[in-house]
């Protein structure tokens, strides 16, 4: 599918929505107190996201 110029692909998408997903999981980490769990998964996050960009 084409979206301003750009090619997404179930791939891309996927990738977007495990980024967002994890972004959640940093949110709750944070509310329960967990400062290094969020930190981790807020780097997981951003190779999530980084992949799917890298795939456009």
């Amino acid at each position: 599918m084409d979206v301003g110029g750009l090619h997404f692909t179930y791939a891309n998408v996927l990738l977007f929505g495990l980024a967002v997903f994890l972004l959640m999981g940093v949110i709750s980490f944070i509310k329960q107190g967990l400062k290094v769990a969020a930190l981790i998964v807020l780097v997981l996050a951003g190779l999530a996201f980084a992949g799917g960009v890298m795939w456009l």
